[in-house]
């Protein structure tokens, strides 16, 4: 590895445990969730915890305030005009799923959005765009008036 370069966390996950390699914009959408959720969870809890070191039910309090399908929905609405047609594609197809479970404390509606939200992050790190992430994930927070 060159000086100053690091590996991404995917391509190191890559390395370490290598598998088949798929195209990723065959994977369904329920799965880029699925990896999408974690990423975005992962995002949100280093955030919280890097802002003070508090007990684990005070970071918790304050990551469920950003990580359910109400907060996603409203970042996912803000942040519409952003997505690049690729992005809003993926979160089309994320929304028009059809889940197995709801969401305790959302709308189906709300829930859906999540759902797609969730599908971007989970395509764009699959396709190591992690720094589009990041972007998308402070722009969101922002615009939807959640700031961390």
């Amino acid at each position: 590895m060159e000086e100053g370069i690091k590996d991404s966390m995917l391509s190191l996950i890559q390395q370490t445990f290598p598998g088949k390699k798929q195209d990723i914009r065959s994977y369904s959408p329920l799965t880029l969730a699925y990896i999408g959720d974690a990423v975005y969870d992962m995002i949100i809890r280093t955030i919280v915890v890097g802002r003070a070191n508090r007990p684990a039910n005070m970071l918790h309090r304050i990551t469920v305030n950003y990580v359910s399908a109400l907060a996603q929905a409203s970042i996912i609405d803000a942040l519409q005009e952003q997505l690049t047609e690729e992005e809003r594609d993926v979160y089309h197809r994320g929304r028009n799923a059809k889940p197995h479970t709801k969401a305790k404390n959302a709308s189906m509606e709300e829930y859906l959005k999540a759902t797609g939200f969730e599908a971007v992050i989970g395509y764009l790190y699959l396709t190591d765009r992690q720094e589009r992430i990041l972007k998308l994930v402070q722009a969101g927070i922002k615009a939807a008036g959640m700031e961390l």
